[in-house]
């Protein structure tokens, strides 16, 4: 596993997830719900920024990797997940909503991972829809964290809508990766 900035800011990711989890934990005394809405928010539109950051300094200072590549889309697909659970607790996304964002991300990381051991990753690869949704998720669950208004606009009437747009997508692309998938799948049954 090489140390290196782009992977060390990948682990910082992932350990900022039991602190972002915990701040709701502790108690009202210790800090008020508004600020526990704020901290959070704030990781994890670092966290967002920090993914982004780590990808451009890995491709910028030649510093890729394998071990980074199965790195990355992990420590984003944990932290989107322990949002979302995070926000069915607080009563701020439906979990149907939750199930349908995290099922196809577990199927699709799946499907990937089965597609690049018969060599055929690149019938997988991320598409636009993908990238649709992964930024209709990005930006609703901060609204939905910070759960107040902002200079008079909705953020959690926003992000609910969002968050529906972007299951919506989560369906859409989990059936576009399928249908590219399916004449490999059916190949292989027979």
């Amino acid at each position: 596993m090489p140390l290196n900035i782009p992977n060390a800011l990948t682990w910082a990711r992932i350990a900022m997830i039991p602190v972002f989890v915990g701040l709701f934990y502790l108690p009202e005394s210790w800090m008020p719900i508004a600020t526990k809405n704020l901290v959070a928010t704030v990781i994890f539109v670092a966290a967002a920024v920090t993914d982004w950051f780590d990808g451009y300094l890995a491709r910028a200072l030649g510093q890729t990797s394998a071990f980074g590549a199965f790195l990355d889309p992990v420590a984003d697909k944990l932290m989107v997940a322990a949002a979302l659970i995070l926000l069915v607790q607080l009563g701020r996304v439906d979990a149907l909503i939750a199930v349908v964002i995290i099922g196809r991300e577990i199927t699709i990381s799946a499907l990937r991972e089965w597609m690049a051991r018969v060599g055929q990753s690149a019938s997988v690869a991320v598409a636009y829809v993908g990238k649709l949704k992964t930024t209709a998720q990005m930006v609703a669950i901060p609204m939905l964290l910070f759960d107040a208004s902002l200079y008079g606009f909705d953020l959690r009437l926003a992000g609910e809508v969002l968050i529906y747009v972007a299951a919506a997508l989560t369906l859409w692309s989990m059936g576009y990766y399928l249908r590219r998938a399916m004449p490999l799948l059916r190949e292989t049954e027979e």
